[in-house]
């Protein structure tokens, strides 16, 4: 039996499926882990861009744990929509699907760079550039395939 063939296609939407499924075990992990420690070296980061060096008050640290959930479930929520927008972008090969993901990302990236820039949480504008190297690049190349092979519109 011949060992399956993956076409460039496939590698690209594959990639998106593994990118989206990341999101997802992310915003469980931010939710479900803020009392476990396992954050503890995110949250004093942020915790300095907001305190300095002085001793954050409990109640500073249990807010920040809060956000921290919300946003992972925000996340968890999000990731699920890439999940279906990957689905259906690979099931029917519509170009416009690859572009709205493309939009999502965009409208993202620059936003959450320059809060994060203004509060000096250098993390997040590197986790961002790395967002936008793994996820664009497949959009866009998915994006020009699927206009080439789709039929024109009438």
């Amino acid at each position: 039996m011949p060992a399956p063939s993956f076409s460039l296609r496939s590698t690209m939407v594959l990639w998106l499926y593994a990118a989206a499924i990341v999101h997802v075990l992310a915003g469980l992990t931010l939710t479900w882990a803020g009392h476990s420690g396992l954050l503890d070296g995110y949250l004093h980061t942020l915790e300095l861009a907001f305190w300095g060096a002085d001793a954050v008050p409990a109640a500073g640290h249990e807010q920040q744990v809060w956000w921290l959930a919300l946003f992972g479930a925000t996340l968890q929520s999000y990731s699920l929509y890439m999940l279906a927008l990957v689905h259906l972008g690979n099931r029917l090969k519509a170009p416009a699907i690859w572009g709205w993901l493309m939009a999502g990302v965009l409208l993202w990236a620059p936003q959450d760079m320059w809060l994060s820039a203004q509060k000096q949480v250098w993390s997040h504008l590197w986790l961002d550039g790395f967002a936008l190297l793994v996820l664009l690049p497949p959009l866009v190349w998915l994006l020009r395939h699927d206009r080439r092979k789709s039929p024109p519109e009438r």
